[in-house]
């Protein structure tokens, strides 16, 4: 539901929440199973790559480098996305998780296929390649309080505005289901890498692939939420 004069947001809400699920677990694997490197934050991997510098312990310069050049070639290709697909968000988003789904399962495959040690840099260069085209396009979706990777503005809304008489009761819901989705990401991942190896990355394949069908319901419908 949208208040008077706001933007119709149809299924985007639930669907950029499932988006958020799915950094919080791939941000799982690559904290625990890649070592220390993200792959959606890419202020954690700037810091980290000052650290390598440094000579600080247990951080690895190509792998953060890998993650950041990867981030940025997924956020050009989802920057070629909007251009192409940003008057309709529901193909927007559809071809944005096509995308993610097809990059997180061939980091999949190098998961299975190859030691973590060996795949480690390219493993995080494809999950962040996904993560950019996931920003991009978020990005251009403008659903308010659904970033999908970046929960510092989300949090500073929610303590922020807590008095502010135009603090909406939808917006409070939207960010705290945002970090919510995120928290329960993580947690989720990390027990799957944890406990039951190369389960995370299928987990996220999975919820990609729900985003991309549900996407591709949606949009067999026309409706004033597709309008970008």
């Amino acid at each position: 539901m949208t208040g008077a004069g706001a933007k119709e947001q149809g299924p985007l809400p639930p669907l950029l929440l499932t988006l958020t699920v799915v950094t919080g677990v791939v941000d799982a694997v690559s904290i625990l199973r890649l070592g220390r490197v993200f792959v959606a934050n890419m202020t954690g991997n700037v810091v980290f790559s000052g650290f390598a510098l440094a000579g600080a312990p247990g951080f690895s310069l190509s792998a953060s480098l890998a993650a950041l050049a990867g981030f940025l070639v997924g956020a050009l290709g989802g920057g070629w996305l909007t251009g192409r697909l940003g008057q309709d968000r529901g193909l927007l988003l559809r071809a944005g998780a096509a995308a993610e789904l097809v990059l997180v399962a061939g980091a999949l495959v190098l998961t299975a296929g190859l030691s973590a040690a060996a795949a480690r840099d390219g493993i995080a260069a494809l999950l962040a390649l996904a993560m950019g085209v996931q920003n991009a396009v978020a990005r251009r979706l403008a659903v308010p309080d659904l970033t999908t990777t970046v929960l510092t503005m989300t949090l500073t809304g929610i303590a922020a505005d807590v008095r502010a008489k135009d603090h909406g009761r939808a917006g409070l819901v939207r960010r705290v289901l945002s970090v919510a989705a995120m928290f329960a990401g993580a947690i989720g991942g990390a027990l799957l890498v944890l406990h039951v190896g190369t389960a995370a990355p299928r987990a996220a394949v999975g919820l990609l692939a729900v985003v991309t069908a549900g996407t591709a319901l949606a949009v067999r419908r026309p409706g004033p939420w597709r309008a970008g």
